[in-house]
């Protein structure tokens, strides 16, 4: 079931989520999110994954028929692991833990007839925790979908044709990215949050506010996934910011850069200029030990002697936040926020995203994607930061 290249990964990733299990007195965890079942088993299938807190996991699946390996057992219900797992001799766990905050209501009830724990915990803290930390071949994939990330970028501007729709531009984009070898899919922690591919933003639709817990908005196309273009045709002395989401490799990079139809006005070059400056600060700054809600605070500060808090992540409804982690989903540890509690680590790995929004120009700012290490952070996304005339 798994290459010689991934077990090993695999069999630390285990070993952390069991090490996170005894700390928390759980015997055994059952996993059935797709998500969390590509983090511990290098794919996605229909089925479940049993980690019992010592020893080596079990596969319970239900599709696809191609599957095999140790402890690879197929199934067409749940009630079926519990018979298996006694018919091989392994006790029922007293405490399990599940992932409350992803699975449906349903499927939690029936997991707990089928094994009738005497206690059951919520696993999605958990495996957040574990994921949020990154090894050498999870940066690795990231580094790599940061630089296809970078390359499409790269030919952008060859895409802008005048009097194109931000609809059209987005397309062109999504095209480009979808031809590079992007998925397409934005997986997104949480049921309130959804994109599709990234957002391609131009003019005052930047301040149209977005339901969701993103850095801008956007009108979008329909009510049903308001957020992203919305038809607007970009004028001279206005910007188009796009930011789309580099699906590469099952690991989300992302990356904001922003074009303008001729130039635009000073003061959103100002704005462009202090989110690099704060960008430059962080990159000097950040560290193993630092406290992600610092870097938030100190970027604040700045922002707030250049006179440019009323327009900082976003014009009318702002954003709390400057930069997220991401992996697999788009929406990780650490959160650099005003009240965040988290401390970077060596293997975090983030979006920093210190953006404005200037009525009658549109947005400005920068987006990258960052790795911290042992003594700093690594930029996974290099490329051109300026504001590029298209």
């Amino acid at each position: 079931m798994f290459t010689e290249e991934i077990l090993p990964e695999l069999n630390n990733r285990w070993k952390a989520i069991q090490k996170e299990m005894a700390k928390k007195g759980a015997d055994a965890c059952l996993i059935a999110g797709n998500v969390n079942l590509f983090y511990v088993a290098d794919r996605v299938y229909s089925g479940y994954f049993y980690l019992p807190v010592k020893g080596a996991p079990w596969f319970f699946v239900k599709r696809p028929i191609s599957l095999k390996g140790e402890n690879v057992h197929y199934v067409r219900k749940p009630e079926q692991i519990a018979e298996i797992l006694i018919k091989k001799g392994v006790a029922l766990p007293h405490t399990l833990m599940l992932e409350l905050d992803e699975l449906p209501y349903n499927e939690i009830v029936r997991l707990q007839s089928v094994f009738i724990p005497e206690q059951t915990l919520n696993a999605t803290a958990t495996l957040r925790k574990v994921r949020s930390v990154k090894s050498a071949y999870e940066t690795a994939l990231l580094r790599h979908a940061g630089q296809l990330h970078a390359a499409c970028y790269a030919e952008v501007p060859q895409l802008y044709r005048p009097g194109m729709t931000d609809i059209d531009f987005s397309i062109e984009i999504e095209r480009l990215f979808r031809k590079k070898g992007a998925l397409g899919h934005i997986r997104v922690f949480g049921q309130s949050m959804e994109i599709f591919m990234g957002s391609v933003i131009a003019g005052d639709n930047a301040i149209n506010p977005s339901p969701y817990d993103f850095a801008l908005g956007g009108g979008g196309l329909h009510n049903s996934l308001p957020v992203g273009v919305n038809g607007t045709i970009p004028e001279p002395g206005t910007t188009i910011m796009v930011d789309m989401g580099g699906t590469f490799t099952g690991y989300i990079s992302d990356m904001t850069r922003v074009f303008s139809i001729g130039k635009v006005a000073p003061l959103a070059y100002e704005a462009h200029q202090t989110a690099l400056e704060i960008q430059s600060d962080i990159e000097a700054n950040a560290k193993p030990g630092i406290a992600a809600c610092d870097l938030y605070n100190a970027a604040i500060e700045k922002v707030k002697k250049r006179n440019l808090l009323p327009y900082f992540m976003g014009y009318n409804q702002q954003a709390g936040f400057i930069g997220h982690g991401l992996g697999i989903e788009l929406n990780e540890s650490p959160v650099l926020a005003p009240r965040s509690k988290d401390v970077l680590k060596a293997g975090h790995t983030f979006a920093l995203e210190p953006k404005f929004v200037i009525p009658g120009t549109g947005a400005v700012g920068i987006e990258n994607t960052f790795v911290v290490n042992e003594n700093g952070i690594e930029k996974l996304t290099v490329l051109n930061e300026e504001i590029i005339e298209l």
